[in-house]
């Protein structure tokens, strides 16, 4: 069974944000922050055949502590969305997300198998952790094919519900360098957020837009919710993405995790933070 932190809300809060050094934190993490070593095993388990994937992410839930009814499927005509909804102080939500399909080459460990490690690691690490925003784990359906997934959940929104979500953190193939926001998928505010908080807990970072290329936080920019892609992508992205070559041997476990620090921290950022304090 994980063991949780004993200590106050607020103390772990604060250790998370302001750990310093987050690349040796595996040696003196507060307990529940995973580490490299924990994320190796589960993307070393990615499935290579798409309709093994949903209930692989389902798996991986189950592993972090999540029980059947905070797993729900949130189903549309054509396609699937797994929610998994860890409810705050508040309804206010923050929207945590990345697809789980992937195209038919390769087994779509970068894209997007490191999305839904991550994904599942900051449940682990926030589950029994008071906070006052509720935070919506989302693992998309049918991202590939159009953003299917995403634009179905937008789309159900209402006025009242979208207001109410604060932002969206989407997180799409970590695992060859360094953190980065996809600016041309991500709102303004948000994106400079994520800078200066990188910055802050001196994490390598940097600014890259994927030419022609898009994600599903684009889905809750267009609703007007702010929203940041997160990737970890280097030069040889476009010889692995969508190809043979995307394959479990090409992730290095430290780039996953240095994207789940940079959003988990960015989580509890958010959390103490005005609802509207990042709308453009």
């Amino acid at each position: 069974m994980l063991h949780r932190p004993r200590l106050p809300a607020s103390a772990f809060l604060a250790l998370l944000l302001f750990q310093s050094s987050p690349p040796v934190v595996a040696q003196d993490a507060p307990s529940g922050v995973s580490t490299p070593e924990d994320m190796a095993k589960d993307l070393a388990a990615v499935p290579c055949d798409d309709k093994d994937r949903l209930a692989a992410v389902r798996a991986l839930y189950e592993r972090a502590g999540a029980t059947a009814p905070d797993i729900t499927m949130d189903q549309h005509d054509n396609v699937e969305n797994l929610v998994v909804t860890r409810k705050g102080a508040s309804p206010e939500t923050i929207v945590i997300g990345a697809h789980y399909d992937k195209t038919a080459e390769g087994c779509g460990a970068i894209d997007n198998w490191t999305g839904q490690v991550a994904l599942t690691h900051l449940y682990r690490t926030l589950r029994d952790i008071p906070l006052k925003k509720t935070l919506v784990f989302v693992a998309f359906g049918r991202e590939e094919k159009g953003l299917v997934g995403s634009k179905a959940m937008t789309r159900d929104l209402d006025t009242t519900e979208a207001a109410g979500t604060c932002a969206m953190i989407n997180i799409d193939s970590l695992g060859l360098g360094p953190p980065q926001v996809a600016d041309n998928m991500s709102s303004k505010k948000l994106a400079r957020f994520a800078g200066e908080l990188a910055k802050e807990l001196e994490i390598p970072f940097a600014h890259a837009s994927i030419r022609n290329a898009n994600s599903d936080s684009s889905a809750f920019v267009a609703k007007k919710i702010p929203a940041v892609t997160i990737h970890g992508l280097n030069k040889d992205w476009s010889s692995i993405l969508h190809s043979k070559h995307d394959q479990a041997a090409k992730v290095n476990p430290v780039s996953v995790y240095l994207g789940y620090r940079l959003a988990l921290a960015m989580i509890v950022r958010l959390d103490a933070s005005a609802c509207d304090a990042y709308r453009q």
